[in-house]
């Protein structure tokens, strides 16, 4: 693709954006960007732009502006069905995301990594083990390093392992992942999304462009993942928990929970590597979903080259993920943890799955669309008492209440939320911030919001707890 001299139009100033209008005015496009927010919003994101020298429009969008660009790059927050998007489809001009322009450009293989939750964690461990195994990775994508700055030094990796969101999905055409992750599809982003039909749509994209020649690693306990993927030409790996017998027969990671004598394990059997067996025991991955990640990245780095001892050593030295069940402090013998990442349901569920002690629960925030329904069997079981803040509080108290025996208070802001947790535990409980919600209503990110938790936590040893 040769932008030189080309109209390039960058629609959205976050990250991403700041880095296609970087790299397009290197390859000697003209420039402009365009964004709702006004400059005051953008804050240092429009102060970049400004040392580009790239044309501004902000606070607005020019129909006219997209109608007369070569090329429009659309950033992963700006969903692709706005009126002016589509109304330069049907002048013809061409439309693609950040990502899938960087991909144009990339010449070492990429493995990208998608799934409703757990990205993050999987891309994280997946790079770490390519790099003990000795190979030069760059890791980047949706985790926060976007991938059309690599672009812009390709030849510096062996490879690429890439996060990949369905937003980002939603605007590819040619990417062809040589290893395709995919981890699970459940309910999110339903506020962007017509149906959950559409999004599921939108993760099973990753393999559309993928050949005989390239590899699918695929969640095989999960029947949406088998439904969509029943016809993909990629080679399958599927990675599956040893009790789910109509799965374990054909798959190549087989996840074994361990006991009280036998320690967790992933057994792999692949062509490449037949019957080793990855210790888990010491390593810190709580809960069922985490083994999940780390058979799916196993088999993703030994597929491409990863050794067995680069594998173990990056399952041994895994530390977690700030703002995932991240352990924050213990106080009076009740043990704070942040998870705030935690931005749709079925990661609250996983969450609350972790854990065998009673759990004071803060949830709330903006309202993605998820259905809080499902989480009320959990609730039941886990939850000694619901705390809930934000613009979605009085929706999810509606439909929760009865699940906690209506032991339900609100709260206006962090502080309050962390306090009212804090005197409903009991030593021995663990307090959660599991939002099951995104951020946007209070904070500029969730790990913002994560770390007012643990602000609030440090004050905590001057308050002075009720007394029952």
């Amino acid at each position: 693709m040769d932008l030189n001299h080309k109209n390039i139009l960058i629609v959205g100033l976050g990250k991403s954006g700041i880095a296609a209008a970087r790299f397009a005015r290197k390859k000697g496009a003209f420039v402009t960007v365009t964004d709702m927010a006004g400059e005051k919003e953008l804050g240092v994101h429009a102060a970049m732009a400004h040392k580009l020298g790239v044309i501004m429009e902000l606070g607005k969008h020019d129909i006219k502006t997209f109608e007369r660009a070569d090329l429009i790059v659309l950033s992963p927050g700006v969903p692709h069905t706005i009126l002016p998007i589509q109304r330069a489809m049907a002048k013809g001009v061409p439309i693609v995301g950040e990502f899938e322009l960087a991909a144009r450009y990339i010449r070492e293989p990429v493995i990208g990594v998608s799934g409703t939750n757990g990205k993050t964690t999987t891309t994280t461990l997946l790079g770490s083990m390519l790099k003990n195994s000795g190979v030069k990775v760059f890791v980047g994508g949706n985790i926060g390093n976007p991938l059309i700055d690599y672009a812009d030094k390709t030849g510096t990796a062996d490879m690429v392992v890439a996060e990949v969101s369905s937003f980002q999905l939603d605007t590819i055409d040619t990417f062809r992942p040589r290893v395709g992750v995919l981890l699970n599809i459940t309910d999110d982003h339903l506020d962007r999304y017509p149906d959950f039909k559409s999004y599921a749509r939108s993760k099973a994209r990753l393999f559309e462009n993928q050949q005989h020649s390239d590899i699918a690693v695929l969640n095989g306990s999960d029947p949406i993942i088998r439904s969509l993927t029943k016809d993909l030409q990629a080679r399958k790996l599927l990675f599956s928990h040893q009790e789910n017998s109509r799965v374990k027969d054909r798959a190549s990671a087989i996840i074994s929970r361990g006991d009280s004598s036998t320690p967790a394990n992933i057994t792999i059997r692949m062509k490449e590597h037949q019957n080793i067996s990855l210790h888990l025991s010491g390593t810190n991955f709580p809960g069922r979903h985490n083994l999940e990640n780390a058979a799916a990245a196993s088999l993703a780095a030994l597929a491409v080259g990863g050794t067995p001892e680069g594998v173990q050593s990056a399952l041994n030295d895994f530390k977690g993920l700030s703002h995932r069940i991240e352990y924050v402090a213990t106080i009076e013998d009740v043990r704070f943890f942040d998870d705030s990442k935690a931005t749709n349901v079925d990661a609250v569920i996983r969450a609350l799955e972790t854990f065998g002690e009673p759990i004071v629960l803060i949830m709330g925030g903006r309202d993605k669309g998820g259905d809080f329904r499902k989480l009320f069997e959990p609730i039941r079981q886990h939850i000694k008492e619901l705390i809930l803040m934000g613009e979605a509080k009085d929706k999810i108290k509606s439909v929760l209440k009865d699940a906690c025996r209506e032991r339900v208070q609100t709260a206006s802001s962090m502080e309050a939320a962390v306090i009212s947790a804090y005197h409903a535990a009991s030593p021995g409980d663990i307090v959660l911030l599991s939002p099951a919600c995104s951020s946007f209503d209070m904070y500029s990110s969730y790990a913002e919001r994560g770390e007012d938790f643990g602000r609030v936590i440090g004050k905590l040893k001057q308050v002075k707890r009720k007394k029952a």
